[in-house]
């Protein structure tokens, strides 16, 4: 009772907002209200086969099921929650949304992985951000489907150069090379979904999923939280 009432009394002085709208938030409301929320530009692309998502790895590499949660849009609520994720030190939002990723992928129909892998950031910008963004988005996902995640056997080797202005083959080039496994064994036979924070053309999920084949047997989905 007492801890309540303290709480409550914080919120009056130190009240939490909306990251999207700034009013007050309610109880039972983390980072972005229900109504900014709702009107998030979701893809629904979870309830989709051979949706925009599955379509940018054909021909390229195998992948069993992808989406993403929400549309990419500049100067709009979904650009600014994942800049707060990315930039602004908010990593609990990242669970946050990967719990609602978790939802989504848990109403797929025979839907089932074994483990849940986040693409990897190099130790240096690891060292400098403090977190991956992508490790979080997975911890969500994670609480979701009771899935254990896996952040020691995928490793990025190289420290690329941002992807944000590059093109297709750029990004592409950029991403070439700069993952490896360190222990292939790991993940023989499983069934792995591979996470991400933002999609654009695809070239990063590529290239893990390339490093990924090396161990027997493998299967790879993919989510992110947005695509372009």
């Amino acid at each position: 009772m007492m801890k309540q009432f303290i709480s409550d009394f914080l919120h009056l002085i130190y009240p939490n907002v909306c990251l999207v709208c700034h009013g007050n938030l309610l109880a039972k409301e983390q980072f972005i209200c229900f109504s900014c929320l709702s009107k998030l530009p979701y893809t629904s692309y979870h309830l989709q086969k051979d949706n925009p998502i599955e379509k940018l790895f054909w021909g390229k590499v195998p992948i069993e099921h992808a989406t993403s949660l929400f549309f990419f849009q500049k100067e709009a609520p979904s650009q600014l929650l994942l800049h707060h994720l990315k930039y602004k030190g908010d990593k609990e939002i990242g669970e946050f949304l990967g719990r609602m990723l978790g939802e989504a992928l848990k109403s797929v129909p025979d839907f089932d992985v074994d483990m849940i892998v986040p693409v990897p950031l190099h130790p240096k910008k690891l060292q400098k951000r403090g977190y991956n963004q992508s490790e979080w988005i997975a911890k969500g996902i994670a609480a979701v489907l009771q899935n254990p995640v896996d952040t020691g056997h995928l490793i990025r080797v190289i420290d690329n150069a941002t992807q944000t202005q590059k093109g297709v083959y750029e990004r592409w080039e950029n991403a070439s090379g700069i993952f490896a496994l360190s222990d292939p064994s790991v993940f023989e036979g499983k069934h792995l979904l591979l996470v991400d924070d933002v999609i654009t053309t695809g070239a990063t999920i590529e290239a893990c999923t390339h490093v990924l084949m090396e161990s027997s047997g493998v299967r790879i989905s993919v989510a992110s939280l947005a695509s372009v």
